[in-house]
């Protein structure tokens, strides 16, 4: 019997991505230099940079390009780790931060680059924001602009007062911090747009090709239920959606949901709300994250959900955090909600590193997916191609089980959440 096709989730993004081919499943045996498991970012980019020199590519993806949260996410450019650069020297020393500080804002850049390249449309938009709802916040915006102009990142702007109005309307901020270079986009599109550029260069792409069993060996066996690749090289890269695949990646890590709705098209509303058209996000340990869409729509998102459930009412999760940030959007529709995951590590760095000599893989981008899928594509190509000084920085990181397991880890994990919760809400 033949599966039921897995289609994307009912997002606003699925309902406007670009049109795509038919992408059959894999059927039957072939090879290939390299077999990458993941049509999501990570995939994705791997295989677009090993194309680029000549490598043969085939990509499996168990439902459809971009179906993960590479076409779900708030679809905004954020630079470095979902710990920065200074937490890791403080657990890790100056010797490890260096190297990651020298990568931290690459992310961004190689994003940019794909889209200037192979001309994808994805409404990418320049300018991102970080907002400050308490006095307290205000400190660690200042730190942060710091620590990253001290590593190499200039033209960060901290406003307060009335002049933030011209930036986000909304009394809920004490301060922003601008940064030109952060930025947003349809996701999907962008996913979309790489898998086509990756088919330009004669790569290959398989949808409806879940991977059933790697077989380790000098050449790797990739199956699924209906076919096999053969390659010299294996890139893992399912993130949240890995399953049992590979279980010593999965005790290492954790799915978690994030929400996220979008109104009805705003018209004339849209840059009464956000008259920059930057994208924000607050500095909540929970924070939410707004922007608006290609079509002038309000995208908002916030939330977590350890454990990655399906919450049955998003709009009722997110619509009062959406209202309590813009009042005036009471009376609007919301015409799409959705859920997506992401995959968190005990450390919320990455997790980076070698199955096999030849079976690479890389996940647990802790929220940061969007730059670090990006940079990490292009880090595990030049791996694969000989160069592994870079891939080695983040293949050192240690990594451990959640604690209790996968019984107690969600509990423990949200127990933990909920404390950083009630200090932002406290304002301690």
């Amino acid at each position: 019997m033949t599966a039921q096709p897995i289609p994307h989730a009912n997002s606003y993004y699925a309902a406007s991505g670009l049109p795509q081919p038919e992408r059959p499943p894999l059927q039957g045996r072939t090879t290939a230099d390299v077999c990458i498991v993941g049509a999501g970012y990570t995939g994705l980019n791997t295989a677009l940079h090993l194309a680029e020199q000549g490598y043969s590519v085939v990509v499996l993806e168990a439902a459809r390009v971009g179906w993960g949260a590479s076409g779900r996410n708030g679809g905004q450019i954020v630079h470095s780790y979902s710990r920065d650069i200074d937490v890791i020297e403080s657990r890790f020393g100056p010797a490890v931060a260096r190297p990651l500080a020298a990568m931290a804002f690459e992310g961004a850049a190689a994003l940019r680059e794909r889209v200037a390249r192979y001309s994808i449309d994805c409404h990418l938009k320049d300018g991102g924001v970080f907002a400050a709802n308490t006095r307290r916040q205000i400190g660690h915006l200042r730190a942060q602009k710091a620590l990253w102009e001290a590593n190499g990142h200039p033209g960060l702007q901290l406003v307060e007062g009335p002049q933030m109005q011209a930036i986000v309307r909304s009394a809920r901020y004490q301060a922003l911090l601008v940064d030109p270079t952060g930025g947003h986009f349809h996701p999907l599109r962008l996913a979309q747009g790489e898998a086509a550029a990756l088919e330009s260069l004669g790569g290959r792409v398989h949808e409806q090709s879940a991977v059933t069993r790697i077989d380790r060996g000098d050449t790797a066996v990739v199956h699924t239920a209906q076919g096999a690749v053969h390659a010299r090289f294996v890139v893992v890269a399912c993130n949240a959606y890995i399953g049992n695949l590979e279980p010593q990646l999965t005790q290492r890590s954790m799915p978690c949901g994030t929400q996220v709705i979008a109104t009805e098209p705003l018209g004339a509303l849209a840059p009464q709300l956000i008259p920059s058209d930057f994208c924000v996000e607050d500095a909540n340990f929970l924070l939410d994250y707004f922007r608006l869409s290609g079509d002038g729509r309000l995208l908002y998102g916030g939330g977590v959900i350890y454990g990655a459930r399906d919450p049955a009412h998003i709009e009722s999760i997110i619509r009062p955090k959406m209202l309590k940030t813009f009042p005036l959007l009471r009376d609007v529709k919301i015409d799409h909600a959705w859920t997506g995951n992401f995959q968190l590590t005990l450390s919320r760095l990455p997790d980076v590193g070698r199955l096999s000599p030849n079976i690479y893989y890389s996940h647990g981008c802790s929220g940061h997916g969007v730059t670090f899928t990006h940079l990490i594509g292009r880090v595990l190509g030049q791996a694969i191609a000989g160069q592994a000084e870079r891939f080695d920085v983040f293949a050192k990181l240690p990594h451990y089980p959640f604690p209790g397991g996968r019984l107690l880890r969600v509990p423990f994990t949200a127990l933990g959440a909920l404390y950083y919760s009630l200090r932002d809400t406290l304002g301690v």
